[in-house]
Order: C-alpha cells, then structure tokens, then sequence
C-alpha cells in the first residue's frame, strides 16, 4: 500500500521496523578528560576511498555533550552474549551513573575508552559534524586505529536492545 505525504510519515516507523540494523558502543573523552558512552543505532561506512563512517548520536545524551569537544570516537561492535553491557550503554545515563566504573575498559588512542567486552572496534577522528539530522548530530570519523577480534561474531541488532529504555531524558 503506497502512502504519501503525512501518512508517509505515519508509515515510516513500520518500515524501519522491519530492519535490523547493527547496534554499536561509541565512547569518547571530551577535552576536559570526562569519559562517556552509549549504544547507538544510527550508524554505517559512508565512504570506501577515503575510508569514512557515520555515527549518529542524540542531542539529548550526555555523550553528544562530551563529543562536542572531542576530537576522537571509538565505535565498537557488540556481540549478542553481551546484552548487560549495552543495557548498561542504553539504558543509563552518564548524568546519573559512571558507566566505566561498571565495565572492564581500558584506554586507547587519545584515552578514549575502549571496552574490553568488544574485541572489534575502530577509533575516528572526528573530521566534522552534520547537524540538522532531525535529533541527533552525525559524527564524521576517520578510522585512525582498528581491532579486529573475532570475524565470526553474531552482532546484536536493533531488535534485541528494543525493549531497554534510553537512560537520557525524552525531552529537553
């Protein structure tokens, strides 16, 4: 059934629905040395030559907040047997809860954290940011450093993390 104008938007939702896009654990250090993370959902490579990759992250988290004077993020993959630690991602805030105080990390390149329950991951330099993308800021990366674990991973998607409420508040 083709829907147009309104009902389009009305529609969309039942669209993305059927799509199960990968999840990812961005995390950063902002300039001042604060720590912060979260599970986003909104992410993909955007370019092959240059390398290039998109995350997209609410303008109403507390990590777009450090991101703002961050110069790197690192994206990691998260694998299906670790649905504590993207509750943990999701469904906390950093307002309220040290969420490095409850998972094993270490750091990586410019002290961004990088989780250990997440053997694939890359770190970007933040080339720009896209705002104007409906509610969320879109972070240009250039991988600058990537680890690569196991390739056999099954990834969590976007339906297994849909019943964990976001930790950020609904409105600003």
């Amino acid at each position: 059934m083709l829907h147009e104008g309104p009902a389009a938007q009305r529609a969309f939702p039942s669209f993305t629905a059927r799509l199960d896009q990968t999840v990812f654990i961005v995390t950063t250090v902002g300039d001042r040395g604060e720590r912060a993370g979260c599970l986003v959902g909104f992410a993909a490579q955007c370019s092959i030559s240059p390398p290039r990759f998109l995350a997209l992250l609410s303008v109403l988290n507390r990590t777009h907040q450090v991101a703002e004077s961050a110069d790197l993020l690192a994206v990691h993959t998260v694998a299906r047997g670790a649905q504590p630690l993207a509750a943990l991602f999701a469904g906390e805030t950093g307002d309220e809860v040290d969420k490095f105080a409850r998972c094993a990390w270490t750091p990586g390149p410019g002290g961004v954290p990088i989780l250990e329950e997440c053997p694939n991951w890359f770190a970007g330099r933040i080339l720009s940011r896209v705002r104007g993308l409906g509610d969320h800021t879109g972070y240009l990366l250039e991988p600058v450093a990537v680890e690569l674990g196991d390739p056999g991973e099954a990834l969590l998607g976007i339906h297994d993390v849909a019943g964990i409420e976001a930790g950020h508040p609904e409105s600003s």
